[in-house]
């Protein structure tokens, strides 16, 4: 029987260097050291190596670019994000496009659209907040792009995808506010649909069910930003059987009952506590600063990125995804 073909992802495991180090290496890329370029042109050479012809005429007819969709700029998750496929990429040899989708799914099918047309050779890509339909993604699938979700990842297609461990994150986050005496501690969430929001709450509901806390419904709302939070919590803070702690989907939305706290001169962490979730800027601007669950953003954006290759100069027939680790960062908005 003939022996399988060698691919590139064969030579990276083999010599222990990363797919995209190979792929520039067998390229004669200046940016790769002599020294690497000789080993992995030698290896190629020695056990027959072949370039793969269809994903070769796949990068020939489009560009060498890729497509990243961003819900939000300013979200300092969002920003580590771009940072670290940026930071990958260029040392890759490829170049990227970057699309905010400004959480709409109308502006999210223009962009997948546009990208199409540009013939990008992958999508890196974060759903808006009201995408619940997947038509445009599905498109770029069928036209042999592939797509790698990361945090608001899309169940509905077959596809990978990067997270970060919002589970685990949320569970640590409210157990330690229970650990610190908190009893009433309410979560504030983001749209039901996102699977964000589903992890974050069952991390939320597990950390109460495991201290044998009664599950309050009413103590779920959906507020994920500032000015919605602002809104709302100073009625809570004023009730008669109030929340004593308060578990963020984001740092915006943490800063935003912190700042409601002191229009109804609630004392933090004194009398209510406050977490967060994204460890970004914000979390180190309010006073006091940010309890909050550090998602490492950078990182994501750089596995997204590693992944991505991996489809398309690696073995792309496997599937890869993966979860990065959150940790909580104690600060001064919890006791």
């Amino acid at each position: 029987m003939n022996k399988p073909q060698i691919t590139i992802k064969d030579i990276a495991r083999a010599l222990n260097v990363s797919p995209s180090t190979v792929s520039r290496a067998l390229k004669n890329n200046p940016d790769i050291s002599q020294e690497t370029r000789t080993l992995v042109q030698n290896y190629a050479r020695e056990h027959n190596y072949k370039p793969n012809e269809l994903a070769v005429n796949l990068r020939v007819s489009r560009s060498n670019t890729i497509g990243v969709i961003v819900p939000q700029l300013v979200h300092h998750f969002f920003s580590c994000v771009l940072s670290g496929i940026e930071k990958t990429a260029a040392e890759a040899g490829y170049n990227i496009i970057v699309a905010q989708s400004n959480e709409s799914y109308e502006q999210e099918v223009k962009i997948a659209q546009s990208f199409l047309a540009a013939r990008v050779c992958g999508v890196i890509a974060s759903l808006a907040k009201n995408t619940s339909r997947y038509d445009h993604y599905q498109e770029l699938l069928n036209n042999g792009i592939p797509i790698v979700f990361y945090d608001r990842i899309c169940t509905g297609l077959k596809t990978e995808r990067v997270v970060v461990d919002d589970y685990a994150g949320s569970f640590a986050a409210v157990e330690y506010m229970i650990q610190t005496g908190c009893k009433r501690i309410f979560f504030y969430g983001a749209a039901p649909h996102l699977e964000i929001t589903k992890n974050r709450r069952n991390g939320y509901l597990d950390a109460l069910k495991k201290y044998k806390i009664p599950v309050d419904e009413s103590m779920m709302l959906l507020c994920d930003t500032r000015e919605r939070a602002i809104a709302i919590t100073p009625d809570l803070l004023e009730s008669e059987n109030r929340p004593d702690g308060f578990f963020a989907i984001n740092d915006e939305t943490a800063a935003g009952i912190l700042y409601a706290c002191k229009l109804v001169g609630v004392k933090v962490p004194d009398e209510v506590s406050i977490c967060g979730f994204t460890d970004g800027a914000i979390a180190q601007s309010t006073d006091p600063k940010l309890t909050t669950v550090e998602q490492h953003g950078e990182e994501v954006g750089k596995s997204a990125f590693s992944i991505l290759i991996e489809k398309l100069e690696g073995d792309g027939e496997k599937s890869c995804n993966k979860i990065v680790k959150t940790n909580l960062v104690v600060r001064g908005t919890t006791k």
